[in-house]
């Protein structure tokens, strides 16, 4: 699975985005789309998964409400809106794709990743 996000850029405080993730490859419907983010100088971090399963959602507990994972009918492509942009959202995001329905938050569990989009939020 080839996995490619785009959406990101520069955002005033208050905005919103919708980033995106094209899968290409194998069937990507079979593995749970996940979004990650790594900010200046810190680790990157899980934001939000699809249980390729049974569609359940699961967010970080810090972006519930703000953040918004879903994907397309074709399951081809993942998308995730971010509502309400602060100067602290601001990171490379990454899409990424696993093969499980667990432990979404785990990035061994995932296989592929996209190459990362940046987000710049301005206050």
């Amino acid at each position: 699975v080839q996995l490619q996000a785009c959406g990101g850029g520069l955002v005033q405080a208050g905005g919103y985005l919708r980033l995106s993730c094209e899968a290409s490859g194998r069937t990507f419907s079979v593995y749970s789309p996940g979004w990650f983010r790594q900010a200046p100088g810190k680790e990157r971090e899980f934001l939000a998964a699809i249980s390729y399963r049974d569609g359940r959602r699961f967010y970080a507990d810090s972006v519930k409400g703000r953040f918004t994972i879903s994907r397309d009918n074709a399951k081809i492509t993942s998308f995730l809106e971010i509502n309400s942009l602060k100067p602290e959202d601001t990171a490379v995001y990454y899409c990424a794709a696993s093969p499980f329905a667990r432990e979404f938050d785990v990035e061994r569990r995932y296989d592929y990743w996209g190459q990362g989009t940046l987000v710049t939020v301005s206050s």
